[in-house]
């Protein structure tokens, strides 16, 4: 399958469940509201119930004297900081699992209408994906979170190095300093996005391992590499799609900054303005989403060579070797 064929379908399969989009605004929300009760509720309630006095944050100078004996202030309102902290965990929590959640649902969707097992949007169906998918993308993404934080250590580590061979030639020259500190830092920039982009591309290929190949966390993985590795042009497609993405969205962004100059009015209007940000936002995660598994599929599954059997030559029958024998002029 070609990119353009690819990105074809990817958009076709997203306006055809075009639900999903409306799921994912729909979770926004719900998120916006859990914010509210598993957070906001409980720590008003703590403030009433320990009559705590927000005017000694009012005036700066009250925080940096806050922030000069935190043990005082840890010793105060320790057990609002525990409300807090325990609350913002279980928010934190919720959140990922409904995320998690519309995100089997929306892979399931999309997958089952690839396979030309869904011909139209049913909310049933994405439940029954969401629900199966849950266990395996929770362990997915968990080994990919695990993934993300080695690599930012190691970038850690090559950004420390290259600042201690920068130290080193600012002492014997400036102007060695200034060659290496470029030349170091770039190849630190072009190394730390080729990474990140390669983890998101395994990210979301391993999506499609998972659903259309039905495997684990690990193997999940190792398939997208696998396959990577097998079709290089899978990572060149979702590089356009990754940089695609960003650029529109950054465009869009900057469109909105004239708003924020007009007083009163511009605010009013950037409300509906950030409303469809969003949704133009999800729409193109999902087709992001439908245009790799499109391709994986499509490598995968519907362009692999058949394997023809070698033909073996007929048994010649005990008649046909008589009739053979019988020479027509001696009649």
């Amino acid at each position: 399958m070609k990119y353009i064929e690819a990105i074809k379908n990817g958009f076709k399969t997203i306006n055809k469940n075009w639900q999903l989009v409306l799921i994912q605004i729909g979770m926004l929300f719900v998120s916006i509201i859990s914010f509210f009760i598993i957070v906001g509720i409980p720590f008003g309630i703590a403030f009433i119930i320990f009559g705590i006095d927000l005017t000694e944050f009012t005036d700066i100078t009250d925080v940096f004297r806050i922030l000069k004996s935190p043990s005082n202030t840890f010793s105060k309102y320790i057990v609002l900081i525990l409300l807090l902290t325990i609350s913002l965990i279980l928010y934190i929590l919720f959140a990922i699992m409904l995320g998690l959640y519309v995100l089997g649902g929306s892979i399931g969707v999309i997958g089952k209408t690839l396979q030309g097992n869904l011909t139209h949007f049913s909310f049933k169906d994405f439940t029954h994906e969401a629900k199966s998918l849950f266990l395996k993308l929770l362990g997915f993404t968990s080994v990919i979170g695990l993934i993300f934080i080695l690599t930012a250590f190691f970038l850690s580590i090559v950004g420390g190095s290259i600042a201690a061979i920068i130290s080193y030639a600012k002492e014997q020259d400036s102007t060695l300093a200034l060659f290496f500190g470029t030349f170091f830092s770039l190849i630190l920039v072009i190394l730390s996005i080729i990474m990140i982009i390669f983890i998101l591309a395994i990210t979301i290929y391993g999506f499609a391992a998972l659903y259309f190949k039905k495997t684990g966390a690990f193997k999940s993985i190792k398939e997208a590499v696998n396959f990577l590795l097998k079709y290089p042009n899978g990572f060149w497609l979702y590089t356009v799609l990754f940089l695609g993405y960003f650029i529109i969205l950054f465009l869009l962004g900057l469109l909105s900054y004239p708003f924020t100059l007009i007083p009163i009015i511009g605010t009013i209007i950037s409300f509906p303005y950030q409303f469809l940000y969003y949704a133009l936002q999800t729409y193109l995660s999902l087709v992001v989403i439908a245009i790799v598994l499109s391709y994986y599929y499509s490598k995968e599954f519907q362009e692999q060579p058949i394997e023809v059997a070698p033909e073996t030559p007929e048994p010649i029958s005990d008649t046909t070797e008589k009739k053979e024998e019988i020479n027509p002029d001696i009649i």
